[in-house]
């Protein structure tokens, strides 16, 4: 089930004897943890009826048997299991089970027999933030899943879709009653790089340190907000597109003077021209088509990120950004070797680039 089906049930008191909680996405996973916590144990009974448990510290059959352990200080309790993970055997049978383990002896088999009595009262939640839905840690995932597949409540925490972000984003600014501009949104959402838990962290320090009185701008963002350095960034890659020595000089003595590490702009510069080469090559003419685009490719992008790398595509013409991405491989080779500053390299760069 999703993180809103999960709370949705909780609402309406519904709550399982085990749950078991998939994917790294630590924002929603939060909420649903407080919000199990908040109905199941309410008030003060929290101090008595919590419990969190890390599985790479104790076994499986120890946490089952804790739970089957009826407290003499709590009617109701919730044992948050950590790394859930490291509770795998390092060779799973068809049966989900370890291969040398006989039925109902093995940590799998032990899980199968609790999960049909659980322990009235107790509500067990086994949580596995290690792995992604993608990538190579999509098989590990499926054999944590096997695993557990005596749990029929399992709640995936998959990253948060970019207009979710936005509407985070939003909806914490009319919390906060701050003002905060569309471009000032933006580079905030650019500057958190769509995680949800930054996003709620910087927004309550923009709160603290601007208030209510005037508007947030974008310095105020840049000063407070770490990585807000790569809205810098694109005004270069901007100055580039338009051959403007003079401005694109002018970003990257900014960059300096903030303090910006250089091969990791340098790094950024290079994924904004592989990007809009890319949107180039597969004909991509707006925002929402690079959004779909990329998406689907696995490459993570919320709309200020596309319009950035549409704007991008549109400064250069192919030609012109194979050529830009073969300086980069270069400044990058110049940059890992012995040399007197790492501007000196990076100005040559911009002096190639704008010729």
């Amino acid at each position: 089930m999703t993180p809103e089906q999960f709370l949705g049930r909780i609402k309406r008191r519904q709550v399982a004897a085990i749950y078991l909680f998939l994917g790294p996405e630590p924002y929603m996973r939060r909420i649903c943890r407080e919000a199990l916590v908040e109905q199941v144990l309410p008030g003060n009974s929290r101090a008595d009826g919590f419990s969190i448990v890390d599985l790479s510290e104790t076994n499986l059959t120890a946490v089952l048997d804790d739970a089957r352990s009826l407290s003499l200080f709590a009617a109701e309790r919730v044992l948050w299991v950590m790394s859930a993970e490291t509770a795998l055997p390092r060779k799973l049978t068809a049966a989900g089970s370890e291969d040398d383990g006989e039925e109902g002896v093995s940590p799998a088999g032990q899980l199968a027999a609790y999960s049909r009595s659980p322990t009235p009262g107790t509500v067990i939640v086994f949580d596995c933030s290690r792995y992604d839905f993608s990538g190579d840690d999509k098989a590990k995932l499926d054999r944590v899943t096997k695993f557990y597949e005596a749990i029929p409540d399992v709640v995936e925490f998959r990253p948060l879709l970019p207009e979710t972000i936005r509407g985070l984003a939003q909806d914490l600014a009319l919390q906060y009653k701050i003002q905060l501009g569309t471009q000032e949104l933006g580079l905030l959402l650019d500057a958190v790089g769509g995680d949800a838990s930054r996003l709620t962290a910087e927004m309550e320090k923009l709160f603290l340190y601007v208030g209510t009185a005037r508007k947030i701008t974008a310095e105020d963002i840049r000063q407070l907000v770490p990585n807000a350095s790569q809205t810098t960034i694109f005004l270069l890659v901007s100055a580039l597109g338009r051959k403007d020595r003079r401005g694109a000089l002018k970003s990257l003595d900014l960059l300096v003077r903030d303090g910006e590490y250089l091969p990791l702009a340098l790094t950024f510069l290079g994924t904004q021209f592989r990007l809009a080469l890319a949107a180039k090559e597969a004909n991509i003419r707006n925002s929402q088509q690079a959004l779909s685009h990329f998406l689907k490719q696995g490459v993570r992008m919320w709309r200020d990120r596309a319009e950035q790398v549409i704007r991008t595509a549109e400064a250069f013409t192919p030609n012109q950004l194979q050529n830009a991405l073969k300086l980069i491989y270069e400044a990058d080779k110049g940059l890992r070797d012995t040399r007197p500053d790492d501007r000196v390299i990076m100005e040559t760069l911009v002096l190639a680039m704008t010729r």
